[in-house]
């Protein structure tokens, strides 16, 4: 089965076409996807794995979100902010990554986690990872580490399911970075 990158805008494909040439992606152009771009992905998903790799900013994940509905089975390569700055640090995307960069994100594709809910908010809050007055600058080094992108603690918890980490996991992470 050929895998299915689906991304932003044709700068983006001309990135990931440095890493690989033979690439097949899809172009969303934009947040506001067109129920056609919406259909043509649903139907390669039928033949094809779909990976959802966006700009790591709102309307990446508006994009990514879409996407899962309509491709619950999807996977998901996610880029660090830091890794995404234009040279003038005025723009964000996939396209201002370097090739290494994009190498080392779609070689670490993560796919959803079919099983139930792993982590809860209230593990969150035991952990320190929300409601505390570092919590946010400790979710950061642990979305880094996972390179699952720098999300608000709602998608942060709603990853970390996607991508299956269990309780354990995450104690043993935050040990590591503390």
């Amino acid at each position: 089965m050929e895998d299915i990158i689906v991304v932003e805008g044709t700068h983006d494909v001309i990135k990931i076409h440095e890493a690989y040439p033979n690439a097949k992606c899809v172009i969303t152009n934009g947040s506001e996807i067109s129920i056609e771009t919406i259909n043509y992905i649903k139907e390669l998903s039928k033949n094809h794995n779909i990976i959802v790799f966006t700009d790591p900013d709102h309307p990446g994940e508006r994009i990514r979100s879409k996407i899962e509905e309509i491709v619950p089975n999807c996977k998901h390569a996610f880029i660090r902010k830091k890794d995404a700055h234009s040279s003038n640090n005025k723009k964000l995307g996939v396209e201002h990554a370097t090739k290494e960069v994009i190498i080392e994100c779609l070689e670490n594709v993560y796919e959803n986690n079919t099983s139930n809910e792993t982590i809860t908010n209230l593990d969150l809050f035991d952990l320190g990872l929300t409601g505390k007055k570092d919590s946010a600058l400790l979710r950061d080094k642990i979305s880094d580490k996972l390179n699952i992108g720098r999300p608000n603690n709602k998608t942060f918890l709603k990853r970390l399911n996607l991508i299956g980490i269990t309780r354990k996991n995450l104690e043993e992470i935050i040990c590591q970075i503390k």
